[in-house]
């Protein structure tokens, strides 16, 4: 009995052991934590608004061609010669000033048109186009500046057309051309009127010119006008672009004709002149186109005294900013004497043609109109160059805005002669009108 208790007490006690030994603790409870803080962040530092990229530079690309070979490349040449001049001086001094206060530079961009009428319009569409110029100065002449214009009236471009005097151009209906020179129609007028205050009794007129499109409208003009003031016209004769040869026309003037006028243009000119002297011409006035005007002209020898040319422009000529006040006008640009100083010292001494001038001017009147639209943007600069009226070293500037849009109303001629100095050397002198003459005309020229 006792060996059974016994057994059953030992058994619990072992069954107790194994449930002791199997049981899994609990674990103690931990504190619990409070949340780490977080670290506080260091402040970023405030960036300064970056500097806005600086603009692109601005541009006015100007368009145009040159003949720089070719018959009229000694007139071409100075027209881009002052032109370049022109687009330095203002470049050098800042630029052209827009109505945002930006500065924008002048850019040259042009082509040598041979002095070829059919090289020109491909030119011009190419200078439109692909080196998208965003105006245009025409090439040298009115034939090729008339070819030149249909382009830029098609595409949308100003032109001043800054070596061509037509005014048939400015008949077309063109609203985007605008003409520095005095125009044909008023080229030779002058010269029947210093004829007739030097010679009353002068009345037979010979008129010989080149068969272009300038010097025939020039001549045309002058031929109504001749006969409207009196004048017996003896002669009237074209020759063809190129001539050299001038015999057989030397041969149909009168005898007795009191005065030649024509001719047409530099290289032609001077070869008519010179031939005029070599074969005795007894006329005892001489007056011709673009020829004698040119400092190269003298270079004929003495065939060259006593020879009358109009000018758009002589250095003796005395447009200055007083006299703009008085016509109440603004005066533009540099003086007179600054502008032959200038171009004397880039041109190694070169002096400059009223076709240099004339280059220099399109660019300046061009310069103040963009200035006054205050944007490159066609209407607007067409706004102002309608309301230009201005006086610079080259003269008033005032365009016809009603029936001939773009011709030139403002500007007028002067009449140079070449007359023989004390020092047995010929030399240009204003002569005409009256009121800006450097010297008295000499009538015989000889």
């Amino acid at each position: 009995m006792k060996r059974t208790v016994w057994f059953c007490i030992s058994i619990l006690v072992i069954a107790t052991l194994l449930l002791s030994a199997c049981a899994q603790p609990e674990p103690a409870p931990q504190p619990t934590q409070a949340p780490a803080a977080k670290a506080p962040e260091a402040p970023k530092a405030t960036e300064a608004p970056k500097a806005a990229a600086p603009a692109a530079a601005k541009t006015i690309t100007i368009g145009f061609t040159a003949s720089q070979t070719g018959s009229l490349n000694v007139e071409g040449t100075r027209q881009i010669n002052g032109l370049n001049l022109c687009i330095e001086q203002v470049n050098a001094a800042g630029g052209v000033k827009l109505a945002d206060g930006s500065m924008a530079k002048l850019q040259a961009k042009f082509y040598d048109d041979e002095s070829k009428k059919e090289r020109v319009q491909e030119l011009y569409t190419k200078l439109i186009n692909d080196d998208k110029a965003d105006f245009l100065i025409s090439a040298y002449s009115s034939g090729l500046a008339d070819a030149a214009a249909v382009i830029a009236e098609q595409n949308g471009k100003i032109m001043i057309t800054a070596g061509a005097a037509s005014d048939s151009t400015h008949t077309k209906g063109y609203n985007l051309v605008f003409q520095m020179y005095t125009p044909a129609s008023r080229y030779l007028t002058g010269a029947f009127d210093l004829l007739a205050k030097l010679a009353p009794d002068a009345r037979k007129v010979a008129l010989i010119h080149e068969n272009d499109k300038f010097s025939t409208d020039v001549s045309d003009a002058a031929k109504a006008y001749g006969a409207s003031k009196g004048f017996n016209i003896v002669a009237y004769e074209g020759y063809d672009t190129g001539t050299t040869d001038f015999a057989p026309f030397i041969n149909k003037i009168p005898a007795d004709a009191d005065a030649i006028m024509g001719g047409g243009h530099f290289a032609d000119g001077s070869t008519f002149a010179k031939q005029l002297f070599e074969k005795g011409a007894k006329a005892k006035y001489i007056a011709l186109l673009v020829a004698p005007p040119e400092p190269k002209f003298a270079e004929i020898g003495p065939g060259a005294e006593g020879v009358i040319g109009p000018s758009q422009w002589e250095p003796q000529a005395k447009y200055t900013a007083e006299a703009a006040k008085a016509a109440g006008m603004a005066w533009v640009g540099p003086k007179g004497d600054e502008f032959v100083a200038t171009y004397k010292a880039k041109y190694k001494g070169e002096e400059p043609s009223y076709h240099s001038a004339g280059g220099y001017a399109a660019c300046l009147i061009l310069q103040q109109a963009v200035e006054k639209a205050g944007a490159v943007d066609t209407q607007k600069v067409k706004a102002a160059l309608d309301a230009t009226n201005v006086m610079s070293f080259f003269g008033p500037t005032k365009f016809d805005t009603a029936k001939a849009h773009g011709l030139q109303v403002g500007h007028d001629m002067v009449y140079i002669q070449w007359l023989k100095g004390a020092d047995g050397k010929v030399a240009k002198q204003v002569v005409w009108p009256a009121e800006g003459k450097s010297a008295d005309a000499k009538y015989p020229l000889r």
